[in-house]
């Protein structure tokens, strides 16, 4: 029988540590590279993390392999610590673990996501009533 999604969540984290809002802070402080992977509706309808790059989540292992033609600036290395955010902290927890695949070894994802930073009372940028903006996608 396949694994049901709650299964294989449970599985995929169970391959690294995930981190809370105030730790993701502090990773962040110390260099840590938050990725914010959530649709611009939920991003335009609750605001951002100051400091986060957002990169669409079909964009994401091409944007943050250290190899890949594509990448961010930010993705200096394989070692580099990311901490991926989506909207709650499921779709992250995936994202990370595909991460994992590509060698960033120190990829994780934020519990509760968004949602739990800002319930944290952590900071965040309101919307502005403009659409945010992700990384330019990728052409051709």
């Amino acid at each position: 029988m396949p694994a049901s999604i709650e299964e294989h969540l449970a599985a995929v984290r169970e391959g690294y540590v995930r981190v809370t809002p105030a730790e993701a802070a502090t990773a962040a402080a110390g260099g840590a590279l938050l990725v914010d992977i959530r649709y611009g509706a939920l991003r335009d309808r609750d605001g951002t993390i100051p400091g986060a790059v957002i990169v669409e989540r079909n964009e994401l292992e091409w944007r943050l392999d250290p190899r890949s033609p594509h990448r961010v600036p930010q993705a200096t290395g394989h070692d580099l610590q990311v901490v991926v955010i989506c909207n709650e902290g499921y779709a992250s927890s995936l994202a990370a673990a595909s991460l994992h695949t590509l060698g960033l070894h120190r990829a994780t994802d934020l519990e509760g996501g968004f949602q739990a930073w800002r319930e944290a009372g952590l900071p965040v940028t309101p919307p502005t009533g403009e659409p945010t903006v992700p990384t330019p996608h990728i052409a051709g």
